[in-house]
């Protein structure tokens, strides 16, 4: 089983049906670990059955404790793969999860969100905790932002072909944009705002490791990841009372109900929209 050309064929069908960048790249990584871990039993996907299907995704749930949103993801990938590529349509529905969780959004303090950023002394690691948190970007929205998404003339940060593949904008803080001055003129990065090797797109585990040392730096015990600082975006924007619907905007949100669990934190009104970052 070439897992690379399948990959790269799958690719091809997704930028047909039109799906956005971060879609592909979702589609494409949860595809490959399910292709990687089969390739040397199977000599081809269709030779694949349901019943190994189901059991991947019964060990990813067990040993990996997978979210729900991931177990749907998996199930969509693979559902979306053999349609494609084969025009097999699966039998595996009932892997889809039937209860969703009702878990309460991890976030972060004002203070400990301080503590983060004073605690990160390199430039870019500075960057991505700040824009993370002060734009309220999903990890894959970050990693996809080039320099010209960057407007600080307008004080604005275009977040181009998002979840459900539509553009927004959300502000750009002033003390974020002197910081990426500074991290410009260090690191010079090429066209990706963030960068890898090779002037290449920076890696999710990057960026990850990146906030899990800055919050273990700053002493906070709980688990950190770059979607915390999204969800304490959000948090903090209702606190300061800023309306629900502009929130619903600047997250990329599709339905108000997905914002409405951020609403457990205070009652808010209406308010000029800033930046959290400018409020620490």
């Amino acid at each position: 089983m070439d897992v690379d050309s399948l990959i790269k064929e799958f690719e091809q069908k997704l930028i047909l049906q039109r799906y956005s960048a971060n879609s592909i790249l979702i589609y494409k990584s949860v595809l490959r670990s399910f292709l990687k871990l089969t390739e040397k039993k199977f000599a081809h996907p269709n030779e694949i059955d349901e019943e190994v299907m189901e059991k991947y995704v019964y060990w990813k749930v067990d040993k990996h404790k997978i979210s729900s949103s991931h177990q749907r993801l998996i199930v969509a990938s693979l559902e979306k793969f053999y349609k494609s590529l084969y025009d097999r349509e699966l039998r595996i529905k009932h892997l889809y999860p039937s209860r969703k969780s009702t878990s309460l959004p991890n976030y972060l303090t004002k203070d400990e969100v301080k503590k983060m950023i004073a605690s990160t002394q390199n430039s870019k690691h500075r960057c991505i905790i700040k824009i993370l948190y002060g734009g309220g970007l999903r990890l894959s929205e970050l990693l996809n932002l080039k320099l010209e998404d960057i407007n600080s003339e307008n004080m604005l940060i275009l977040i181009r072909k998002a979840k459900g593949n539509k553009d927004r904008l959300v502000m750009l803080s002033q003390s974020l944009l002197e910081d990426l001055r500074i991290y410009y003129k260090e690191h010079k990065p090429k066209a990706y705002l963030f960068e890898g090797q090779n002037n290449g797109m920076y890696s999710e585990k990057s960026v990850q490791n990146v906030v899990k040392a800055a919050a273990q730096r700053a002493g906070i015990r709980k688990k950190v990841t770059p979607h915390t600082l999204r969800h304490s975006f959000a948090t903090h924007l209702l606190e300061a009372g800023t309306d629900i619907r502009y929130i619903q905007q600047l997250l990329g949100h599709k339905s108000i109900k997905t914002t409405e669990i951020y609403t457990h934190i205070t009652e808010v009104s209406k308010s000029t929209i800033k930046s959290p970052l400018d409020r620490l």
